[in-house]
């Protein structure tokens, strides 16, 4: 699982799962530019990384704002060897017929749109290097319907059928596309969202962390569109 010198641009960077992500790129020995929309870092946030690069004012559902995050990257690094998808987030909890159009468009947009948008703008780069690794984070519930979540499964479908095609049309170029399918992550947020769980049962911000560095490792090569369960215990 050895990423030293990987250039790896990560999305969704802040946060619970964010956070201990970049720690373990940085720990693996990769140098890592942290995506944010905000224009600074957090204080401390870099503390303790390699050379860190913060792309901050960036709006991943939005092309040129894409656009320009990829072009700083690549003029920093002259490369971009590994590209997570972690943005996301989910609203939910009401039937399809009261569901607002402007929750589709935030849950699919930032969702799935966001994949789209990051992986069209880092691919050509990634031709260019015939090489190149792009993990993208779905979720179980992407595989099935259920009643309440119509919005959020759908965009974590999206996102699953996104993988397995971008991978059939660059596997031979020697780029590798995945994703994982979590269920629930063990955050902050999560825990206060629903306080009476069994947070032992939760996939620790730390394990989904091995497996997108493994996926990022040379270890993963052989592996091409593929949906990797990170369920837990749940």
């Amino acid at each position: 699982m050895d990423v030293s010198g990987k250039k790896v641009l990560l999305t969704g960077a802040t946060g619970g799962l964010g956070e201990a992500v970049v720690r373990h790129f940085a720990e693996g020995g990769a140098q890592v530019a942290i995506v944010d929309r905000k224009s600074e870092p957090a204080p401390g946030s870099l503390d303790g990384l390699h050379d860190p690069l913060f792309i901050g004012d960036t709006d991943v559902t939005n092309p040129e704002s894409v656009q320009r995050m990829v072009d700083q990257a690549v003029a920093a690094w002259g490369r971009i060897d590994v590209l997570v998808n972690m943005a996301g987030g989910w609203r939910g909890g009401m039937p399809i017929h009261e569901t607002s159009v402007e929750t589709w468009d935030f849950v699919m947009n930032l969702n799935a749109k966001s994949v789209f948008l990051v992986c069209r703008a880092v691919i050509p780069q990634m031709l260019k290097q015939e090489s190149g690794k792009i993990i993208s984070v779905a979720a179980k519930s992407g595989l099935e319907g259920r009643a309440g979540t119509s919005v959020y499964n759908a965009s974590k479908s999206a996102v699953i059928r996104l993988t397995e095609s971008i991978s059939a049309e660059v596997k031979d170029h020697g780029i590798n596309v995945n994703c994982v399918l979590p269920t629930i992550i063990d955050t902050p947020a999560n825990r206060q969202q629903m306080p009476k769980s069994d947070f032992s049962k939760w996939v620790k911000p730390d394990a989904m962390a091995d497996v997108l560095v493994f996926l990022a490792s040379d270890a993963a090569r052989a592996i091409h569109g593929a949906a990797i369960p990170v369920y837990g215990r749940v």
